[in-house]
């Protein structure tokens, strides 16, 4: 037994004095060098008796740096009292009245809106606009908090929906409250399973995933190239018989978000009467700037509106406020209400941007020379670049 607890001894000893006499185990401490061997050879000797056994322990030489081991166990101790510690936090009191009241009256709330810089008072229709969403906002708070099937219908929506309708001559329109929700709903409303869609190729993100939702059959024509378009619609009734008993649209941009291209209007009405098909056109970048008072493509190819089939747009661009609108006939709008899933299962659009789109189409109206004004900047701006 004695032995046994000799070697264990023995053994512990060396691998202490292993350890210290590693590299790791050298350093400098307050500028002492600390390392190298700290313990020297440990001489231990048995005395064994009869009635009892003893093992006394016997050095030859004193710990050379006796001190050593006593500092790095104080470096121990200190190093797991800083990590014990928790990190210092100020005693919670509640504040007192005068506290209070003195940050309130110290705290100065953000505006809502920029302020007015000297560029915008000169430019009127941006006042105007602003004093029409705050009476809206003062009328009718800041969102509709609902559907419009529900209780999220407000007379401002009707006012705007039936000023876009007069502006730009048809029967009827929609709003929708996002911009991309519009074609999002729009196309898969009309457009269903079996349904064929001739599409131009460069159509910008919103489009291609309406075509996506509606999962009727896609079929792609050359970017702003009527031959082509032409050379399809001829394959299309010509190879399927079942052509004229299916729905079939043309959907095209009126100027092309991803090529700035503008679409012949006039050549593909005269494709879509021929082969007998409906037209979609998407006017988000033409409505307020082609055409001589802004009313978009049709204005500007001299095509009556009529012959569009569903006309869309973003009001986030001429406009300058937020959401969408789909126009045509009633039958077309009156499907929509029931059918398109953007304006049936969405919350309306907020009545202060209703109210901005209408002021917007009132000065668009009134001042016919902001897009000749417009066609000039572009000028000056396209001389310019090239």
């Amino acid at each position: 037994m004695e032995l046994a607890a000799l070697n264990l001894v023995n053994a512990t000893l060396n691998w202490i004095t292993f350890a210290l006499d590693a590299p790791s185990a050298r350093a400098v401490v307050f500028g002492v060098h600390i390392g190298g061997t700290l313990l020297t050879p440990v001489y231990i000797m048995l005395d064994f008796s009869m009635s009892n056994s003893s093992v006394s322990i016997r050095t030859d030489e004193c710990l050379t740096q006796e001190w050593h081991l006593f500092v790095e166990v104080l470096l121990l101790v200190v190093i797991f009292f800083l990590i014990s510690q928790k990190s210092y936090k100020p005693p919670k009191r509640p504040l007192t009245k005068k506290e209070i009241d003195e940050l309130c009256d110290e705290w100065v709330p953000e505006s809502l809106i920029p302020p007015i810089t000297q560029e915008m008072l000169s430019e009127p229709p941006v006042l105007e606009r602003r004093e029409s969403c705050t009476s809206a906002l003062e009328k009718y708070g800041v969102g509709s908090c609902g559907p419009r099937g529900f209780y999220g219908t407000i007379d401002v929506h009707l006012d705007c929906e039936a000023r876009i309708a007069n502006f730009l001559g048809t029967h009827d329109s929609i709003l929708y409250s996002y911009g991309l929700s519009t074609l999002f709903s729009a196309i898969p409303c009309f457009c269903k399973k079996g349904d064929i869609i001739v599409v131009d190729e460069g159509v910008h993100w919103g489009i291609q995933n309406g075509l996506y939702l509606s999962r009727s059959t896609i079929v792609y024509f050359k970017h702003n190239d009527m031959d082509s378009l032409e050379k399809t619609l001829e394959k299309i009734t010509a190879q399927n018989k079942r052509a004229k008993k299916l729905r079939r649209y043309i959907v095209v941009e009126s100027v092309y978000q991803n090529s700035g291209q503008i679409a012949p209007l006039d050549k593909i009405i005269k494709l879509k009467e021929k082969y007998r098909f409906r037209v979609l056109l998407d006017e988000t970048n033409s409505f307020g700037v082609l055409g001589r008072t802004g009313r978009g493509l049709t204005e500007y190819c001299g095509v009556p509106i009529e012959k569009i089939d569903i006309v869309t747009a973003a009001m986030g661009h001429a406009l300058a406020t937020g959401g969408g609108f789909c126009t045509g006939s009633a039958r077309v709008i009156d499907h929509q209400r029931l059918s398109s899933s953007g304006y049936v299962f969405s919350a309306s659009l907020p009545p202060y941007l209703a109210s901005a789109a209408i002021t917007a189409i009132d000065i668009l109206e009134q001042n016919p020379d902001l897009t000749s004004k417009l066609k000039e900047n572009i000028a000056i701006l396209w001389k310019g670049w090239f």
